[in-house]
């Protein structure tokens, strides 16, 4: 069994004798690290470019946590963290703020989630960069994965290309769907008419969604979705395709009741930890009203 343990920007592994043994202990060391451990040989490289592996005995030490600069500037605002360890942290985004900021950004004052992740880094003293692996739209709530480092960078980078990451999201829709399983593939592209609508397109990117009703409402569904593939806006693009758009999303077709954005929600996050292996279930609270807006909706017993 390999233990590990972080002494300050090293992470120390006791892979055993036998992996550190032979006529060059560096060359047995690189083996394991590739074939046993996993680790990416993009990594591997950089820390022998860097002399960030060491042998100690029976002992590997690997430079996985040296001090980085955030990257962004930090600016305050409490946070829900839904997970963290020394690779990971899940945040719980909420509906009105971007994710990152959009390029165009100047000393306007916006707080982006990387924003304030980087705050919170901040706080804690921890000197880490700050890198989202993947992104919700702005009035989309729900969890953001962060790696804390270049290993878990690479490693949840490579899933996500996978699709080894599996969001699923919760959405109230106006009407009442009546099959029970739908399996939505439908190209998106750009609008011309509009720079930031997406719209069903035959020469559109590949999407697929994968849509179960979970609940029939007055003149509303619950829906819960997974992503196959993760275009821009593509649950909304594709609910409001078939004629169910989300409540309160007035760019395809929603209507503003009960809700003042899209009532969309990153519900769940799983994924594999990059280091160890273990599965992980990150679930994120329904905000405040979403809840409403289902209450409002359910039909009385």
């Amino acid at each position: 069994m390999i233990t590990s343990k972080r002494r300050g920007e090293w992470l120390e592994l006791t892979p055993g004798k036998k992996a550190l043994s032979g006529e060059n202990r560096n060359e047995a060391a690189e083996a394991w690290l590739l074939q046993e451990l996993g680790m990416p040989p993009k990594l591997l490289h950089e820390l022998k470019h860097n002399q960030g592996i060491k042998i100690a005995g029976d002992r590997l030490r690997l430079a996985l946590f040296p001090s980085v600069p955030l990257g962004i500037s930090p600016r305050y605002i409490l946070l829900d963290i839904l997970y963290e360890d020394d690779f990971c942290l899940v945040v719980h985004k909420p509906a009105g703020m971007p994710v990152h900021p959009d390029g165009n950004e100047r000393h306007d004052g916006i707080i982006t989630l990387d924003h304030a992740v980087a705050a919170y880094y901040e706080s804690e003293g921890q000197e880490i960069a700050v890198r989202h692996i993947h992104r919700l739209d702005v009035d989309t709530s729900g969890p953001v994965l962060y790696a804390k480092n270049r290993y878990a960078e690479l490693k949840l980078n490579s899933m996500m290309e996978r699709k080894a990451i599996d969001r699923a999201y919760v959405a109230i829709v106006h009407g009442v769907i009546t099959q029970d399983e739908e399996v939505l593939q439908y190209p998106i592209g750009k609008d011309r008419h509009h720079k930031q609508r997406r719209r069903v397109s035959p020469t559109g990117q590949h999407a697929v969604t994968h849509m179960k009703v979970s609940e029939r409402l007055e003149e509303a569904t619950l829906v819960r979705l997974k992503l196959e593939t993760g275009r821009t806006h593509q649950i909304r693009v594709h609910l409001s395709h078939i004629g169910h758009p989300l409540f309160g999303d007035t760019m395809y077709g929603g209507r503003r009741e009960g809700i003042r954005r899209q009532a969309l929600h990153g519900e769940r996050l799983t994924f594999q930890h990059p280091f160890t292996g273990e599965l992980l279930t990150i679930e994120a609270p329904w905000p405040e009203d979403m809840t409403e807006l289902y209450e409002a909706r359910k039909k009385e017993e």
